[in-house]
């Protein structure tokens, strides 16, 4: 099935590219999720949108990924969630909770789809995070989760 990516998808491509995958594979994950559109002759001319607004939020320069890293990387980034007994969280750490906790920390905004987490954080101490600033530069820093 030929589908046009409304986000950046993983292995797969950048928001705006048209890419061919399995018709399974697109109708219950890709398309449900809002990480793709059918394509269409139609939707064709929303390519051109997607990518303006992708080059938009986009880091042009590796020059400028690597400038944000080093603004990253001596980042202390702290965030309070509700825990309980054990230090078992309610819930988990999401993407969107680390890029707030830059934002408040002092840090540059990074985008939300950006921020990699190794595996779902769920307990209280220091963890290793990463955000895939360009293709070809990733920063690492800890956040300090604590309870609140």
């Amino acid at each position: 099935m030929k589908i046009i990516l409304t986000n950046e998808v993983s292995g797969l491509g950048n928001a705006g590219d048209v890419v061919e995958v399995r018709d399974g594979y697109a109708r219950n994950y890709l398309v449900p999720r809002g990480l793709a559109i059918r394509w269409t002759k139609g939707g064709e001319k929303d390519v051109e949108q997607i990518r303006r607004a992708r080059k938009i939020r986009e880091i042009a320069t590796i020059e400028q990924a690597n400038e944000i890293k080093g603004r990253l990387e001596g980042l202390r980034v702290g965030l309070k969630v509700r825990a309980g007994g054990g230090g078992r969280l309610f819930g988990s750490v999401t993407p969107a909770d680390i890029a707030t906790a830059v934002k408040d920390a002092g840090g540059p905004e990074i985008d939300k789809r950006r921020v990699e987490l190794g595996a779902p954080i769920k307990t209280l101490g220091s963890h290793q995070v990463s955000v895939r600033l360009h293709p070809e530069v990733v920063a690492g820093f800890e956040v300090e989760v604590g309870a609140a």
